[in-house]
């Protein structure tokens, strides 16, 4: 029997053994893609070290809640606890891949391309009105860049961390924020946000300058740092001194707890953009 994700152990590797592991290529790259569930697609973008149990947790909760989720193996080690000295190294080699705009302000990172690419695939595969995606962290902007893929209709922007060495800064090209910011205006489509107030990586001047470029599009949500769980990985523990992962790391997976709360409305967000009676824009 397939524990279910409340019965897992956060602090024990996930050996994802209820998603089906495909190898998919894209624009002539291939990478790893975790599949699961049924019904319209999610892209659910890990965030920095890897597809770590806490990450694997939340896919699991959009494949209950009724969605096919696509998960990509971006880096790291899939399943892995992230481990303080192996995560800090797999952040190292994020930082200076090509694929990355890691401290590039008001570029977009070229492994975009092949996320819109999985979209599209996912939203032939699974059919529906479009696809959902989140991204977390190191991810955390793709999905509103992913927005310049028609079949995406309902982007999560959970605790946006690049570029790094900008807190106001974005990590998209002008270009393609003013793209995405006509479209979001014709299709009458808003982008979800989330950070905790004291986020060291994801600063308010960030959320701001998201603000500055998509207006009333854009909802930002700010949850205090009381909220966030006190009990996290060795990576966590190491070299995220502030609350930072709203809905895996920093969870607290009780009822009536903010974090939870922000969890059920993006599941909600998912549902009311990707349900199949929903119509297409």
């Amino acid at each position: 029997m397939v524990p279910s994700p409340a019965q897992r152990n956060m602090n024990e590797d996930d050996a994802l053994e209820d998603f089906t592991a495909r190898t998919i290529t894209l624009d002539g790259v291939a990478k790893k893609v975790y599949v699961a569930g049924s019904g319209p697609a999610v892209v659910v973008m890990t965030e920095m070290p890897g597809i770590s149990p806490h990450v694997a947790r939340f896919s699991r909760w959009v494949r209950d809640a009724g969605f096919t989720v696509y998960m990509p193996s971006l880096f790291g080690r899939d399943g892995a606890v992230p481990g303080a000295d192996e995560g800090a190294a797999v952040f190292q080699r994020a930082c200076v891949s090509a694929e990355f705009r890691a401290l590039r302000t008001n570029e977009t990172s070229p492994v975009t391309q092949w996320l819109m690419a999985l979209a599209r695939l996912a939203h032939q595969e699974c059919g529906g009105p479009g696809v959902g995606a989140i991204g977390m962290c190191w991810t955390g902007n793709f999905a509103l860049s992913m927005m310049l893929e028609p079949a995406v209709l309902a982007p999560v922007l959970s605790q946006p961390s690049l570029p790094l060495n900008d807190p106001s800064g974005l990590e998209i090209s002008p270009a393609d924020i003013h793209a995405v910011r006509r479209r979001l205006d014709q299709e009458k489509l808003t982008v979800l946000a989330y950070r905790f107030e004291g986020d060291k990586f994801c600063r308010a001047q960030r959320f701001a300058a998201y603000g500055e470029a998509l207006g009333d599009r854009f909802v930002g949500r700010v949850l205090p740092d009381s909220a966030a769980n006190t009990e996290v990985p060795p990576f966590f523990a190491r070299h995220v001194p502030t609350p930072h992962s709203v809905v895996t790391a920093h969870l607290v997976d009780e009822a009536g707890q903010p974090t939870l709360a922000a969890r059920d409305e993006i599941l909600a967000f998912f549902a009311e953009r990707l349900s199949p009676e929903q119509p297409r824009p």
